[in-house]
Order: C-alpha cells, then structure tokens, then sequence
C-alpha cells in the first residue's frame, strides 16, 4: 500500500511539473522570455506561487529545462553517419541529417522562435548549451562530408569542417526564414534537399 502511494505521488508530481512546464512555454511564446515573470507563468498553470518554487528555482531554471529537452530531442533526431556497402550516399546521409533538424524545429515552433530570437547571449549557461549542440552537429556534417571525400563523392582537398560549418550556417539561416519568421507550412524534404545539394554543387551549373 506504500509503495501504491508513493508511486502515485510520483505521478502525480511529474504530471504537475508537466503542466508547469507547458504553461511555461505557452507564455513565453505570448510574451517573450524577457517579458514573463515567474507570477505570470504561475497563473497561467493555475498553481500557488509556493508550488512553482517547489519544482523549480527561478524562470531561468524552467527555461533551461525546456532549452535541454528540445536539444535532447535534436539529437534523437539525427542519425550517425553509417559506413559500408548498405549505407546510404553520403547526399542521402546529409538530407537526412538536415531533415531532422527541420523537423524537430519545425514540430517545435514556439520554442525554437524563443532560442533564435532570445536564448543566444541570454547567460553563460544557455551559450554553452547551444555551443555544445551546435558542436555536436557540425561534427556529424563533418563526418558525412568525410565519408564523401573517402569515396570519391566530394573533393578531398575541402577543409570538412569549413564546410561543416557553411552548412550548419545555411540550416541555421533556413530555420530562421521557413520556422522563426514564418507560420507556412513547408516540406521539410524538399527543403533539406533544397540546402544540401546548394552546399554540394552551389550555382553553377554541371558540366
């Protein structure tokens, strides 16, 4: 019967955390991260004051949580770059890699609009969040792109991670136009295609 009880509990306590947490997000799309106060998130998940403070410490703690669960799910949305005679093309890996980030960002609007508008210089904390993930991203398009100058697909002289980064920089742009400043809905394939064979080819035509 204690541990029916405590078990309960815990549910019940995620859950509110839950609610919390999706009040939280819910205002700072409505006002922006500068402009909620803790009361105004508080009102919003129809809770006491008290309780807020009991899952979390401030309005930066809560912001984090929910800057790291949308990271975390980034990651969980790009694939390893996959070797050997069933792997895709290195082309195909790259789409892939771009597709699922556009994906998690497009499927994460109001969050993603609040980290490109607001996050970046918002703390030290916050930076090195996005710094790590943004590592972590430019290090698989750089192992994509090297698995392409190993067969012969893109050109071994390429520095990889210059052009690692041009394309993170070109997604990062991309996201910002189609997701952040937009309400359209948009094909996420035809647009990761779209960035990839620019970033591969650029303008000029084949020869």
């Amino acid at each position: 019967m204690s541990d029916g009880r405590t078990t309960r509990a815990e549910a019940v306590r995620e859950q509110r955390r839950a609610e919390i947490l999706d009040a939280a997000l819910q205002v700072f799309a409505e006002k922006g991260y500068h402009g909620t106060a803790v009361s105004d998130v508080v009102k919003a998940a129809g809770v006491a004051r008290g309780t807020f403070y009991s899952y979390f410490d401030s309005k930066d703690a809560i912001f984090l949580e929910l800057l790291d669960g949308l990271l975390q799910t980034l990651r969980d949305s790009v694939s390893g770059v996959e070797r050997g005679p069933e792997a895709a093309t290195t082309e195909a890996q790259l789409r892939q890699i771009v597709a699922g980030v556009l994906t998690t960002a497009k499927n994460n609007r109001p969050l993603t609009r609040i980290i490109f508008r607001e996050a970046v210089g918002l703390d030290a904390t916050v930076d090195d969040r996005l710094t790590q993930f943004y590592g972590e991203l430019g290090m698989y398009l750089g192992a994509a792109l090297t698995l392409g100058a190993s067969v012969g697909m893109t050109r071994s002289v390429v520095d990889t991670e210059v052009a690692a980064t041009c394309i993170l920089g070109s997604l990062r742009a991309v996201v910002q136009r189609y997701i952040v400043a937009s309400d359209a809905d948009l094909d996420v394939g035809a647009l990761a295609a779209a960035v990839v064979d620019f970033n591969l080819r650029g303008l000029m035509p084949a020869r």
